[in-house]
């Protein structure tokens, strides 16, 4: 089994870290059965959040399967 380079681990935590982003945008108080609240339909946390989100999980595909310089030679060798 091969590890990945030290480039697609960088790629990755950068990726955990837009999720994270994207959650967080999505967080914030919610309507409760007394009190309506909103800020629970923003813009923020309906749109921006979620595709955040979403984005940094295709990103994170692309940061697994992203080869690295040099991987032709390596795979016509084998």
């Amino acid at each position: 089994m091969k590890q990945l380079p030290k480039f697609n681990l960088i790629l990755i935590a950068c990726c955990v870290l837009i999720i994270v982003v994207g959650f967080a945008l999505m967080a914030g108080e919610p309507s409760g059965a007394t009190e309506y609240n909103p800020d629970i339909f923003s813009f923020r946390r309906i749109t921006v959040g979620p595709m955040m989100a979403l984005a940094g999980f295709v990103l994170m595909i692309v940061a697994i399967l992203f080869p690295k310089r040099g991987d032709k030679n390596d795979d016509a060798k084998q």
